[in-house]
Order: structure tokens, then C-alpha cells, then sequence
């Protein structure tokens, strides 16, 4: 059990995150650098959600996260979503599942909105540009 790995994913928006979880001293690095440094602080404070309800289950485990796309706070979105999720499929614990939906429901599922698609006639999806009668 000890070799055990656990692959997972998380999507917000454009972002991409894919996490690999296993049993290790604890360390959790996002594209290869330790979230205690990661930048701005209402992200890491986000990926710390997902961490701070695992509790003990997380502690023993080495959370390794790539990502890519979208901004900052897409990003911090889909790295929690996957780190989550790996958790919970690494710990195979339905309390600690229902834990993460009580708290918020997309710590496990993702966040499906897209932006919608421009139209003609306007700058944007919905706006139109203004009419001149004279």
C-alpha cells in the first residue's frame, strides 16, 4: 500500500489542474514549488481549504500539482478541486467526502461555466453597441 498513487484533476474555467498524490512527509508543491510560498495570498488560502479539512489524512501524504491556464484565482479553483478529490480517492472515506460537499461542492466537482461566445451586432455576448437616431 505504501507505493500507492493517486492521479486527479480539477477544472475552473481554462484552468488545468493535475495532481498526484502519495504517501510521503507531507509536502505539497504546486508546478514544482512549495504552496507555503505560493503567490497572492486569497489563493494559497483557498488550496489551504482542501488541505485543512482533510486534517490528519492529509499530513502524511506528498501532494505534487501541475498547472496550467486560465488566471489566478481559476487556477487556485482547479488545483483545490484536484487536490481534494485525490485526497478523498486516496483515503476511500465517505465522512471525509461528505465533509468536502458540506463545506463546498466544488472542493469535488467541477466548476462548469464557461464564458459565453460573442455575437455580432455588440462588443460582447450580450451588450450591443449604441444606436444614434441623428
Amino acid at each position: 500500500m505504501s507505493n500507492k498513487v493517486v492521479n486527479s484533476s480539477g477544472k475552473n474555467k481554462t484552468a488545468i489542474a493535475r495532481a498526484t498524490i502519495k504517501k510521503g512527509a507531507g509536502r505539497t508543491r504546486i508546478n514544482k514549488k512549495p504552496v507555503e510560498i505560493y503567490e497572492p495570498e486569497f489563493a494559497k488560502m483557498k488550496i489551504y481549504e482542501s488541505l485543512m479539512l482533510a486534517g490528519e489524512v492529509a499530513e502524511g501524504l506528498d501532494i505534487d500539482v501541475k498547472v496550467s491556464g486560465g488566471g489566478i484565482v481559476g487556477q487556485a479553483n482547479a488545483i483545490r478541486t484536484a487536490i481534494s478529490r485525490g485526497i478523498v480517492e486516496w483515503a476511500n472515506d465517505t465522512n471525509l467526502r461528505d465533509a468536502y460537499m458540506a463545506y463546498d461542492r466544488n472542493l469535488l466537482v467541477n466548476d462548469s461555466r464557461q464564458k459565453e461566445t460573442k455575437k455580432f451586432g455588440g462588443p460582447g455576448a450580450r451588450a450591443k453597441y449604441q444606436k444614434s437616431y441623428r
